[in-house]
């Protein structure tokens, strides 16, 4: 009997998971900046859900961003706790426990005078928490030797700006403005293949200085079903350059597995056509890389070229990645958007289209530019494939510039 019951604890989910879906949760509410009294009610972007979240919810939610030391987030949450708390007839978890975080993290985002109130009505709760009285006469000390000083503001740098330039765009504000936007245009072209000029791609500017285009109807139905049964039974947690083995990184949510052109006349199709439209040789790309993002599931700010201090990660007769066409095998309900944070540039998925961009300079350096990410899916579920070309065999193809540093 007891080997079944643990046979059947196992079916159920564990810490790990509920630790993934607080995390994912909590990603999608900063990301777009969702109401969380809405999202509490199950109410996403207009879209109403049969989810309802209880004060428990709310708290545990609030506790996963302390633990993260996501203070603001914990402020927010453990709000709505305490809301969601004085409306339920039976009562899911209990408001000392909730001031005794909501106190704290209050202190941590610099309002020590409020902190303090909340700490009063902890104590009124329970009055011979040691831990309470200590934080209070902690908190007063502060005021008094700061003078009540309001908490220093710490100014962004890079990074932050980076950050919040990816949480804008994903949520389809402007963060740049960009002087050529009256020169981008959509036209047909066919690189001088035969194949395209009997059906030449249909290729939409997106940016200039880095190059960014999106080509239409890259690939058909029929080729994307293929793509995702021979994917879908051999997906597996996505990692990225440096992870160590069996590590979850939370920069990138999805999963993933390399498909090679001999597993299928599909994928052949595919590669024939892509070292069409792009105009460059196959000969060192790698395989065509599958990736399914669920809800939440998302990939921060990165770059798909190796930096020189990280070095050994391409093969030295390949090269470094010369190129990214990035494939949408699917449409999404909301969210899931690909965003340069650097200069500004936002992609919607749309089902059969695909993104292309060189990572690289002419002269083989980074072009740093090209920094991108894949925002958190919002609805739905995001399916696309990677497509990286490498430097070797493209000397004829893209030729080296002629100037020094580019």
């Amino acid at each position: 009997m007891q080997e079944i019951l643990d046979e059947v604890r196992k079916r159920f989910p564990g810490q790990e998971d509920l630790d993934g879906a607080a995390s994912a949760l909590l990603r999608l509410q900063d990301t777009y900046k969702l109401p969380i009294s809405k999202l509490a009610e199950g109410d996403v972007q207009g879209m109403k859900t049969t989810m309802r979240l209880s004060a428990e919810d709310c708290f545990v939610l609030g506790k996963h961003a302390y633990n993260g030391e996501d203070f603001h987030a914990t402020v927010l949450w453990l709000e709505e706790a305490l809301n969601r708390l004085a409306k339920e007839e039976a009562t899911t978890t209990d408001k000392a426990s909730i001031l005794d975080y909501l106190s704290y993290a209050t202190y941590k985002n610099g309002n020590l005078g409020h902190a303090i109130e909340l700490t009063n009505q902890w104590l009124q709760l329970d009055p011979m928490n040691e831990r309470a009285q200590l934080n209070k006469a902690g908190y007063k000390d502060i005021l008094a030797k700061n003078n009540l000083s309001p908490a220093s503001i710490v100014p962004q740098d890079n990074e932050d700006i980076i950050m919040d330039n990816y949480m804008k765009l994903c949520r389809g504000e402007e963060t740049h403005k960009y002087k050529h936007t009256h020169r981008l245009r959509c036209r047909y072209r066919h690189n001088n293949n035969p194949s395209l000029r009997i059906r030449p791609i249909k290729m939409e500017d997106a940016y200039f200085d880095p190059w960014i285009v999106i080509y239409h109807d890259v690939v058909s139905d029929k080729e994307i079903e293929t793509i995702k049964k021979l994917a879908a039974p051999r997906l597996k947690t996505s990692g990225t350059f440096g992870s160590a083995a069996g590590v979850i990184q939370q920069s990138r949510i999805s999963k993933t597995v390399f498909l090679m052109a001999g597993e299928d006349p599909a994928i052949v199709k595919v590669d024939k056509r892509i070292e069409a439209l792009t105009g460059l040789s196959l000969e060192t790309g790698e395989g065509l890389q599958v990736v399914n993002y669920g809800l939440g599931g998302q990939y921060e700010p990165h770059y798909d070229f190796a930096r020189q201090s990280e070095g050994g990660q391409f093969d030295s007769e390949e090269g470094n990645r010369i190129s990214t066409l990035l494939i949408y095998m699917s449409d999404v309900e909301a969210g899931g958007a690909t965003v340069f944070p650097k200069i500004g540039v936002k992609i919607f998925p749309q089902k059969r289209s695909a993104a292309f961009w060189y990572n690289l300079h002419r002269n083989g350096n980074g072009d740093y530019r090209t920094r991108h990410a894949g925002c958190p899916v919002l609805a739905g579920s995001k399916w696309v494939a990677n497509k990286w070309l490498h430097e070797r065999g493209q000397e004829f193809r893209r030729r080296c510039g002629l100037k020094k540093h580019r």
